[in-house]
């Protein structure tokens, strides 16, 4: 069952839903907005409001998949629903924080006071109550990037950047290399380069960058033996 306040949903998110000017403008690129719940029902509703404020939307269903989704393409913001099976938000928020440069903010239930502790311990940017009244929607998450701006502002100049988009394109294909050389799905690749990277406290993207220089050495040396066979 839904946690929204019964709003009108279809009036509200074409009305007031923030500031006039705070929504991407036609010529300004989208900013996505990844959303992380088990609960359809409140991400069709989150989803309505916040494409209708400008954004682009994607979602998961769960943590195992959220977190695979922010790491191969990184998202503006992750809205995180605290209690999920599985996979809890604060245990993702944990591995983003690890694993990425994604910020992130919170739906939690009302007056779970000590949840509101963690998720500013784990550096949340923002946070939402349920029920959320839908007009509360576009303010808060505009509140929520302009400080996660903020803060990539002080920690992080344009190398460190580069480096972390980089290291989004390097896991996408070494996830992809995987898939072929194990025949796995994609989510089967994705873990169990996760879970080598655990085993060997490495990062996943360390790793993955290895995984495709391993191939490109192989490859070479591939060519070296065919060059080799003509010659003779």
């Amino acid at each position: 069952m839904s946690t929204i306040t019964s709003t009108n949903t279809s009036d509200s998110a074409g009305q007031n839903t923030g500031p006039a000017d705070a929504s991407p403008t036609e010529s300004s690129p989208k900013r996505r907005i990844l959303l992380v719940d088990d609960d359809n029902d409140i991400l069709e509703v989150l989803t309505k409001v916040l494409e209708s404020g400008g954004f682009e939307v994607s979602h998961a269903a769960s943590g195992k998949e959220g977190l695979r989704m922010a790491i191969e393409h990184p998202p503006c913001l992750a809205m995180l629903d605290v209690n999920m099976a599985g996979m809890t938000g604060l245990e993702l928020a944990q591995q983003l924080q690890a694993e990425t440069v994604v910020p992130f903010m919170f739906l939690s239930q009302h007056g779970e006071i000590e949840i509101v502790r963690q998720a500013t311990k784990f550096g949340a940017v923002g946070f939402l109550v349920k029920p959320v009244n839908v007009l509360q929607i576009i303010p808060s998450v505009e509140s929520a990037l302009a400080r996660a701006d903020d803060i990539l502002k002080l920690r992080a100049n344009e190398t460190t950047l580069t480096n972390a988009l980089v290291a989004g394109r390097e896991t996408s294909t070494a996830v992809g290399l995987l898939m072929a050389k194990n025949h796995v799905d994609h989510l089967q690749a994705f873990d169990g380069l996760r879970e080598y990277s655990r085993s060997n406290r490495r990062k996943i993207a360390d790793v993955a960058h290895d995984v495709l220089e391993a191939e490109k050495l192989l490859t070479s040396i591939n060519q070296f033996f065919s060059s080799k066979k003509k010659t003779k």
